[in-house]
């Protein structure tokens, strides 16, 4: 897979968040509701959105495979009705994907834990550009050491 290493500036994003593992069959499941918590009413009550493109994720992982996923926007203030984070400044891996919404990432993230990546494992992310639902461009940005 192909990548450009890009420095990124902090962002500031609001949105839900749940912990999951990677070796739990229902984090698909999780990750499913979140979404659909977002859309269903935490997107509009959102201030202050940069941009209209959605974030999913990735922080706090732990050795036993464990992580905190987030569906979120970036925002421009911490005054929110729901949880804000911070997407720390720093190096990353930045991938550009197109396809189906779900297989495209998930195709992504299997084909991701083959390469040698010297991640950060700090946060990771994925930006969704907007768009059709089976045809979307999505950024996804790995931190790196």
């Amino acid at each position: 897979m192909n990548y450009e290493i890009v420095n990124l500036e902090k962002k500031t994003v609001a949105g839900v968040s749940a912990q999951t593992n990677l070796n739990s069959p229902e984090a698909s499941g999780v990750i499913g509701k979140l979404w659909e918590n977002f859309y269903g009413g935490v997107y509009g009550q959102l201030n202050g959105k940069v941009n209209e493109k959605c974030i999913g994720l990735y922080t706090d992982y732990t050795q036993n495979g464990g992580y905190k996923v987030m569906v979120c926007s970036e925002v421009d203030t911490e005054e929110q009705k729901s949880e804000v984070f911070q997407i720390p400044s720093g190096k990353y891996a930045k991938f550009v994907i197109r396809g189906h919404i779900v297989t495209a990432v998930q195709e992504f993230w299997q084909n991701l834990w083959k390469m040698e990546l010297e991640r950060s494992f700090i946060c990771d992310f994925e930006e969704y550009q907007g768009g059709d639902m089976n045809d979307m461009e999505i950024h996804i940005y790995i931190s790196l050491k």
